[in-house]
């Protein structure tokens, strides 16, 4: 019995360079309203990846109770964020596009298709229903047609279902995402042009397509809220694909990582270790606690084989109704149990945000 347990995709990071912007943005064409927590101080522990030193930012994670993953909407408060130098095609390496849940892809197209630059509805290499949606930065969103719903508030929109992930070496980025983090069933395997693509740069020429998911559901506390993910790996045969981040650092524009939410963390450290893939990062060396805003934990960082970051959270503490002083204790409970509905629904009542 493995010692460690990943409950699903906690959110994806996304780099901006004005938060409230961004965070307006996600609020109203997302429905991701429920601040889960805000944090304005130093990113102390990520020096791999901030130049060195210390980086001063602004962030926040915000999700849909309608289910999914959440958004972390993050900018550097003291330095300037540096665009990607170039236009971001389709299979260049890291995250190029965010996957959202989408109950109506059509539904969302007529609401919206006047108000976005938007693709119009089509379907992925597996059938499944799907559109694409630009932010004010550029950033890409691949809209899928799911039908769970944790939360039934009414939206068309839920969060994050997963990523468009660019890669090098198809085989190795599939064992990596299959033993690591449990992306075991192939959904689909498809090479060449793809009509769905065309509304991203690059998007006309060929590449080949892994869609994976899991084989049995994932369990932890917040697995009903994140619900079933999908890591879609893209390969580009016409050219060699550039690197999102190359020259950048952590939180520039950009999508930053894939977090996922994890119990075991030790176990899983060595799991990973084991596999060629240690630690880069670790929040809390011989078991510090580490203290985010309102919440608490432990993060740590690895990177896929071509150098995507992956993040691991280990909430330890979550904030329940913030101006009571009432916060869960996530170290008391069993690992593997899940959350009852009614705590999401105490949180969205007093954590929802307003466009501002």
């Amino acid at each position: 019995m493995s010692k460690f347990n990943i409950s699903g995709i906690q959110q994806v990071g996304v780099g901006t360079e004005s938060f409230r912007s961004t965070f307006n943005w996600v609020i109203k064409y997302f429905g991701a309203d429920v601040k889960i927590l805000e944090d304005d101080t130093v990113a102390e522990r990520m020096l791999p990846y901030t130049g060195g030193k210390p980086q001063k930012r602004h962030a926040c994670i915000t999700v849909s109770l309608q289910g999914g993953g959440g958004f972390e909407v993050w900018q550097y408060s003291e330095r300037k964020p540096v665009p990607c130098p170039f236009e971001i095609s389709v299979g260049d390496l890291g995250v190029f596009a965010a996957k959202v849940r989408c109950r109506d892809v059509d539904a969302y197209y007529n609401k919206y298709s006047k108000e976005l630059e938007c693709s119009r509805p089509s379907l992925l290499p597996d059938g499944t229903r799907c559109m694409y949606v630009k932010d004010l930065y550029g950033n890409a969103f691949q809209l899928v047609e799911v039908k769970e719903i944790f939360i039934d508030e009414g939206a068309i929109t839920g969060g994050i279902y997963g990523a468009l992930v660019g890669v090098t070496d198809m085989e190795a980025s599939i064992k990596f995402y299959s033993e690591i983090l449990g992306y075991d069933h192939i959904i689909v395997d498809k090479s060449g042009t793809f009509d769905d693509l065309h509304f991203l740069p690059g998007g006309d020429q060929n590449y080949r397509r892994v869609i994976i998911g899991t084989s049995s559901p994932r369990h932890g506390a917040f697995a009903g809220l994140f619900g079933d993910s999908t890591i879609e790996l893209v390969q580009a045969l016409d050219r060699t694909p550039a690197k999102i981040y190359e020259g950048r650092y952590w939180g520039d524009p950009g999508f930053i990582q894939i977090c996922f939410d994890v119990s075991g963390m030790k176990a899983l450290g060595e799991f990973c270790a084991s596999k060629g893939h240690p630690f880069t990062v670790d929040s809390c060396p011989g078991d510090i606690e580490f203290d985010m805003g309102d919440a608490s934990g432990h993060f740590t960082y690895i990177e896929d084989p071509d150098g995507t970051l992956i993040e691991f959270v280990e909430t330890h503490k979550i904030p329940i109704v913030k101006k009571l002083g009432w916060f869960l204790d996530m170290k008391k409970r069993d690992p593997k149990k899940s959350l009852p509905k009614f705590l999401f629904r105490m949180i969205g009542l007093v954590s929802r945000e307003k466009i501002k």
